[in-house]
């Protein structure tokens, strides 16, 4: 069982795989997770086995923290590549998402103007009109996107509300190319069902999903740290590249972190 939780609101910075250094930003409580979804490979590790007892950081907290960390930074001549919204769980989720981003940016421009600000989201939130318009003044809006398989959505994924496939597509679209869609492949068995999202019966359909959102970049990943699913395993760099060149085919940039 993965026991990786964040530091809130503020924690690293770290080096990403995807993004380079980042100081990441967790609007979710440091002693728990909170999330839309309840994925069996989230590293922070199955909602009911991290339950939490502190609150959401506040706005006023979140800028203060973010605020001192930069001036920190800056002394320290480390200047971060991006400022990611992510950590324990949907960070869309806070109430105050919106207003938090717009102090961020401000922030952002006045420590670092040549990093981007990114959020790491499973965007089962877009459909609200506060979100979309906040997502859309981010730098990079990475969608969760890992098939549009309804059934392995609900296996993997695990929603813990009523998911509207059709509904976050036609949404995803309406981001154009400001969109960037991750999407996790891996292989493997959990509770005695397949988790394998790496063959054509999910890879064509995905593919032609990718093609009508039309976004600036696609990146795949693979697992990388422990999970709370046993039974996962790691998609090979074969599987990866094949994915990867077929969407290149399409004319879309993608990036690969294996």
């Amino acid at each position: 069982m993965t026991t990786i939780l964040y530091a809130s609101p503020v924690f690293g910075p770290i080096h990403s795989r995807r993004l380079g250094i980042s100081l990441g930003i967790n609007l979710l409580p440091a002693d728990g997770k909170i999330c839309s979804f309840d994925c069996i490979y989230c590293e922070c590790g199955l909602n009911a086995e991290r339950p939490p007892h502190a609150r959401m950081p506040s706005r006023e907290l979140v800028r203060s923290v973010l605020r001192d960390k930069l001036e920190t930074l800056r002394a320290e001549n480390v200047i971060p590549d991006t400022l990611t919204f992510a950590g324990n769980g949907e960070p869309t989720g806070h109430p105050q998402f919106a207003e938090i981003v717009d102090d961020v940016r401000a922030l952002r421009d006045e420590y670092c103007p040549k990093a981007v600000i990114s959020v790491l989201t499973n965007a089962t939130h877009i459909l609200k009109e506060d979100v979309f318009q906040a997502l859309l003044k981010i730098d990079n809006p990475l969608l969760k996107l890992d098939t549009v398989n309804l059934d392995y959505i609900l296996r993997v994924d695990r929603p813990n509300a009523h998911y509207d496939l059709p509904k976050l597509l036609a949404r995803m679209e309406a981001f154009g190319k400001h969109a960037i869609i991750q999407t996790m492949f891996m292989k493997g068995t959990w509770q005695g069902q397949s988790v394998d999202n790496t063959s054509n019966e999910y890879v064509l359909p995905w593919l032609e999903a990718i093609k009508r959102i039309g976004p600036r970049l696609v990146t795949i990943y693979t697992i990388d740290r422990e999970t709370p699913g046993e039974g996962l395993q790691k998609a090979t760099k074969e599987e990866l590249d094949h994915i990867a060149d077929l969407v290149r085919a399409a004319g879309i940039e993608v990036t690969v972190s294996y």
